[in-house]
């Protein structure tokens, strides 16, 4: 397992954002709200780790700093075991960012995954990384800018 790295967590922060506040996104899935960087679910020490709603305590921007390496923790539990063991860090900080975004579930099933692990330095990784730029049809430039952001960093040397 590699260790993330600042890059992971900066280029997080800065397509989350910082919401001191729980809301919910619109194209977000019913049910799925946020709070803090991003997080969905708090860690079993806050709240004793329900999934984040709406109404729920305002937090500070230290308790996200400290939600979102708890839940980025948690994703890296789940998809280390779905990839190859010689990435790069820069490969798989993008990765990671790129699941806390989509989930585990969509990446578990998708070519992106398929790709890396038969060939990480194939320049058609980019391409998959941009598949993911839509939410109800709808191409979002925020996804666009993230999405070409995750693949401008995993093929950083």
């Amino acid at each position: 397992m590699i260790t993330i790295n600042d890059n992971c967590a900066n280029l997080v922060k800065l397509f989350e954002g910082f919401y001191p506040k729980a809301y919910h996104d619109s194209i977000d899935p019913v049910g799925v709200d946020t709070i803090g960087y991003g997080t969905i679910q708090y860690p079993p020490n806050y709240l004793n780790g329900k999934k984040v709603e709406v109404g729920d305590p305002l937090i500070t921007m230290e308790q996200a700093l400290e939600f979102l390496k708890w839940e980025m923790s948690q994703q890296i539990q789940y998809v280390d075991p779905l990839l190859r063991d010689d990435l790069t860090p820069n490969q798989y900080d993008a990765i990671i960012s790129f699941a806390y975004n989509e989930g585990v579930g969509r990446f578990k099933g998708s070519t992106l995954r398929i790709k890396v692990n038969t060939d990480p330095n194939d320049p058609s990784i980019r391409d998959e990384f941009m598949k993911w730029v839509y939410a109800d049809g709808q191409k979002q430039g925020g996804l666009l800018r993230r999405r070409r952001a995750e693949a401008d960093l995993y093929f950083t040397k």
